[in-house]
């Protein structure tokens, strides 16, 4: 696999982004196809060995079609300018919590959680982590885990949710409108020979915070 090439296309394509050039370059992005999968099918691996859950997960089932839907955005760039894995015991459209990783110039992440849960969703959640507020500040604000994963949601409300107390003492753990999390890697993170064992460390201590939700989510699903 050859990820900083991955990573080399995807600098020539933010800079021509057009179906031209696309289509001048089709066999280099299958290229880049045939690695991504290469590397998911490692990562995949990786993880099955802490997470037996994901065991089954074919680097198929993870990936995302690079053309943009460009229907309502100003933006009428036809191709994203990155290229994504979200490797989910449940399939990538479920609310299940799984492993996701980015990879973009500039950009790359390695990233887990839950996005978009449901309202009633989110709301169990929410009430877990308020009633097991020990268990879940063991999880979230362990060394290891807060190394790489230093906030909990992307996005947060100004005020504590309906229903909360507004004495309670860590109102940022339920304020959360989505329960994922996500730490940024740089480039270079993938010239390391030794690049699959972090980021295996780095998802198996997202693995505890994955338990935690998933004992809710998946009570609906």
């Amino acid at each position: 696999m050859n990820v900083l090439g991955i990573l080399e296309f995807l600098k020539q394509l933010s800079v021509n982004n057009n179906r031209a050039w696309f289509q001048e370059h089709k066999s280099d992005y299958r290229a880049v196809q045939q690695d991504f999968e290469e590397l998911l099918s490692a990562v995949i691996a990786r993880i099955a060995m802490f997470d037996g859950t994901v065991a089954h997960v074919r680097p198929s089932d993870c990936t995302y079609r690079i053309y943009r839907d460009i229907r309502f955005s100003p933006d009428k760039s036809p191709y994203k300018n990155h290229i994504g894995g979200y490797i989910n015991a449940r399939g990538k459209k479920s609310n299940h919590c799984g492993y996701y990783l980015h990879l973009e110039p500039g950009n790359c992440l390695l990233a887990g959680g839950s996005w978009c849960l449901p309202p009633a969703i989110l709301k169990a959640v929410r009430r877990a982590v308020y009633d097991n507020i020990g268990e879940f500040r063991s999880i979230v604000e362990a060394p290891g885990f807060r190394r790489w994963f230093p906030v909990i949601g992307e996005q947060h409300l100004k005020t504590l949710p309906k229903g909360f107390p507004k004495d309670f003492p860590y109102p940022d753990y339920v304020k959360c409108k989505d329960y994922s999390v996500c730490c940024v890697v740089p480039d270079s993170f993938f010239a390391d020979p030794c690049f699959l064992d972090r980021i295996a460390e780095v998802f198996r201590q997202l693995k505890p915070f994955a338990d935690f939700t998933n004992e809710v989510i998946d009570e609906f699903e």
